[in-house]
């Protein structure tokens, strides 16, 4: 008992105690009293093997979790689409790399959503304003749009439109499998049919085709507000606006890669709200 309540640091009447009301919790004898000690009963002696192995397994766990900690390690799958990835978070995986060089990125394109329980991925960043339900996460942003043309084609600056008389002009759109987004349904509900010359499937390549003359049209504002080439026509209207969202499924959250990789890269995107909620005033306002 002496020896046993100073390995635990209690006086020896605090595990003589406890061991009583430990046998009266099993409803078994664990120790045998004898004049020179304690000795283990068969009962005792299975729950010693048995704590013996917990102490084992909990102490691996601790240094592996320790490790990871010091240093996250292995392979991250992320998915985002290509818009995002070219224009906006090609430099935060970079930041990223650097501040965890031990950490590989699998970068995965597409706007589908993927499993990220059966670990298609491990973390999405998506546009959406409904993410699934089955992930967890956080909103670090909302994404504006606004309607942009071609600079030298208003050289004004875009002051003192005649917004109808923009309908006239030759536009840019999305296709339509874009049909469920608002901005794409305001174009086809608004401008003429012949006034849509070029659509695309895909948000890239839009800031290139409004740049080369095709057209006016509208464009995500972190995209279009750093080329000078481009020029805004009219303020981000906020029924266009989706949430930036990064996802991941509940079962990863603890995940020392996964938790990296959100705090890191959720506080590096969240500096660039300004630029991504395009509050850039024209120069009228």
């Amino acid at each position: 008992m002496a020896g046993a309540g100073e390995r635990l640091g209690i006086n020896h009447s605090t595990v003589f105690r406890r061991l009583g009301q430990l046998e009266a919790q099993l409803g078994v004898k664990l120790f045998d009293r004898h004049r020179a000690g304690y000795a283990p009963t068969p009962p005792g002696e299975e729950i010693t093997a048995l704590a013996e192995r917990i102490e084992e397994d909990l102490a691996s766990v601790s240094m592996r979790l320790a490790g990871c900690a010091v240093s996250p390690a292995g392979e991250l799958r992320v998915t985002t689409n290509d818009t995002l990835l070219m224009h906006l978070l090609t430099p935060v995986f970079a930041a990223f790399r650097e501040a965890y060089p031990n950490i590989r990125l699998d970068i995965v394109i597409g706007n589908q959503a993927l499993n990220l329980s059966k670990r298609d991925a491990d973390i999405a960043i998506r546009a959406t304003d409904k993410p699934p339900e089955t992930l967890i996460g956080r909103r670090l942003a909302t994404i504006h749009w606004a309607l942009y043309g071609r600079r030298e084609d208003f050289p004004d600056g875009g002051h003192d439109l005649d917004l109808l008389a923009l309908f006239e002009r030759p536009w840019v759109a999305l296709g339509d499998n874009f049909g469920m987004i608002h901005v794409a349904r305001y174009v086809r509900d608004k401008v003429p049919a012949e006034k849509i010359v070029y659509k695309l499937n895909t948000v890239l390549g839009l800031a290139e085709a409004i740049e080369a003359g095709i057209g006016i049209g509208h464009l995500p504002c972190f995209i279009a507000d750093t080329r000078p080439a481009l020029v805004r026509l009219t303020a981000p209207a906020p029924e266009f606006s989706t949430g930036l969202w990064l996802l991941t499924h509940q079962d990863l959250r603890h995940s020392p890669r996964v938790r990296a990789f959100l705090d890191f890269c959720g506080a590096e995107i969240a500096r660039r709200r300004v630029v991504i909620e395009g509050e850039k005033l024209l120069p009228a306002q």
